[in-house]
């Protein structure tokens, strides 16, 4: 019965995305069918529902008007390869740390870019194409307005108001199914002379299509790289997104690359067949568990439904009104919109403000990959400025004076220090964001000390520039006659990577000590060497 039910809410989702993405309305029904099935077949979650989803309006409208239906297939098909691969490389954990306000700026400005494309329909508009870009759509509306169309008005906004309103009367039969049955059959009875299914695109065939294997060569992947690597982290973060929330509803806990390899096949399919890019789809996953779904036979079964619904009544939905379809994408454009997490976030921090503002207009006014692509290095750039602020150098005074703040200087005062000997502290990960810190710390020894002992004891991670950064210490150390001590190396990540780079052997293994005390006895055994 779960299935059942989704399989009928999923019916005019996946027309209705087929036409906001620029194709046909059947290959939104083969994509739900062949990749919906397939995912809950083998994928990672054993609620999940799959299919075409809004996320995927703004790049495969973008790609079939520059590379046309054939060059949608062949992303598509390239975005399935990405995905198993990144399920093998087990790159499921990582892909769940995309950054939240990146993703609430991607998802808003899509949910925007849909309701613009929906104008025309919902309004009426007597004119030619809309235009792909989003501010000259609205020039463009706005130059049209007075044609608008009355009767389409209707129609369209007695879908939003059954959508709105059917839920207090029952859940159990979708209300955007409703509408399409509710202002078909009033359009009809009419006569009303509105644009239809059937009118701009002509029958919807009764059966899936015969399976087309793309042709790939160097110069198409070349091409068509960039939006498949969009297409496959798109449905990448969209499919586990959606199986966090369900395990949230069943209290499961999904297999992350299981279902990336499981989103990779059914693309490849889709592709095969005709469709179009497919994802694990929050709400209809939603609605599988609210209405008893536990297991993947519920997927299935939701696949099934719409196989028999195209080869039954397909020929039917050639009636549906566009003004209909364009009233249920309007719901679904509010609903992805999240405008309460977008103001939330615009109420946060400057860096998320910065990434969510930067990906919504990217995404809005330039590109959805551009988006991605800059939200991603603006997210890692703000996230490394955060990390140097945790990174300090402090240089530690031989008579171990109070710091005005009030650090814990672990009791120093009950070590004794020799003569000459220098005490350098460094806090955070020393990385290449912070080696800087190190190297300018490293100024204020005006009088080169006989030894010079750097403790590491809250360094969790060093990288490579951290490494050499150590090294050029050590270098200039040993022309002014110091030696260098690390004191309280307690990171296996760190001990492994002095190792590797010779450092460790460089330094000698009596000079990296385990605690300060062992430092300190270290050191006096170098003062009484050179004594």
């Amino acid at each position: 019965m779960a299935g059942i039910i989704v399989g009928l809410v999923a019916l005019p989702l996946a027309i209705a995305f087929a036409i906001a993405s620029g194709v046909s309305p059947e290959k939104g029904l083969y994509t739900a069918i062949i990749a919906g099935f397939i995912i809950s077949a083998l994928g990672g979650s054993r609620v999940q529902i799959g299919g075409p989803t809004g996320a995927f309006v703004v790049i495969v409208y973008g790609i079939v008007q520059v590379h046309g239906i054939n060059g949608l297939i062949i992303a598509t098909f390239m975005a399935g390869i990405i995905l198993i691969i990144m399920g093998i490389v087990r790159l499921g954990s990582i892909i769940k740390f995309i950054p939240y306000p990146l993703i609430t700026g991607f998802t808003s400005g899509i949910a925007l870019i849909i309701f613009s494309s929906e104008v025309k329909d919902f309004l009426g508009l007597k004119m030619g194409a809309v235009p792909a870009d989003f501010l000259d759509k609205w020039v463009s509306y706005t130059q049209n307005f007075k044609t608008l169309d009355i009767y389409t008005i209707l129609i369209g906004a007695s879908t939003i108001a059954i959508i709105i309103l059917w839920p207090k009367i029952t859940h159990k039969i979708p209300g955007s199914l409703v509408a399409i049955l509710l202002t078909t059959a009033a359009m009809q009875l009419m006569h009303l002379p509105i644009e239809t299914i059937g009118s701009k695109f002509g029958k919807i065939p009764s059966s899936l299509s015969k399976p087309i294997f793309p042709d790939l060569n160097f110069i198409t992947i070349r091409n068509l790289i960039r939006p498949a690597f969009t297409i496959a982290l798109l449905a990448g973060v969209e499919s586990l997104l959606s199986a966090v929330v369900a395990d949230g509803m069943i209290g499961g806990n999904h297999k992350s690359n299981m279902e990336l390899i499981a989103q990779g096949t059914a693309n490849i399919f889709s592709a095969v067949f005709g469709g179009i890019p497919a994802t694990g789809a929050i709400a209809r996953t939603a609605t599988n568990v609210k209405n008893g779904g536990r297991t993947p036979v519920a997927g299935m079964i939701h696949a099934i439904t719409l196989l028999l619904i195209l080869v039954f009544f397909g020929k039917w939905a050639s009636l549906i009104p566009m003004a209909t379809l364009a009233g249920i994408l309007i719901v679904v454009a509010y609903n992805m919109s999240e405008w309460q997490h977008f103001l939330s976030d615009l109420k946060g921090p400057k860096s998320d403000m910065a990434i969510l503002l930067t990906t919504f207009l990217l995404t809005v006014l330039v590109d959805l990959t551009v988006a991605i692509e800059i939200g991603m290095v603006l997210a890692s750039f703000l996230f490394m400025r955060n990390m140097i602020k945790f990174s300090e150098v402090s240089i530690i005074t031989r008579d171990f004076e109070s710091r005005e703040d009030g650090t814990d200087l672990e009791s120093l005062e009950k070590y004794t220090i020799p003569k000459n000997v220098d005490v350098f502290e460094i806090t955070g990960p020393l990385f290449f964001g912070a080696a800087y810190k190190f190297k300018d710390a490293m100024k204020f020894i005006e009088n080169p000390p006989k030894v010079l002992i750097i403790r590491m004891r809250k360094v969790p991670i060093i990288d490579a520039t951290g490494v050499k950064t150590i090294k050029e210490v050590h270098k200039e150390s040993k022309q002014r006659g110091t030696q260098l001590i690390l004191s309280e190396v307690h990171s296996a990540q760190i001990k492994e990577q002095l190792k590797e780079s010779r450092l460790l052997f460089a330094i000698g293994k009596a000079n990296v000590t385990e605690t300060f005390q062992g430092a300190i006895e270290r050191s006096k055994v170098i003062m009484n060497v050179l004594k």
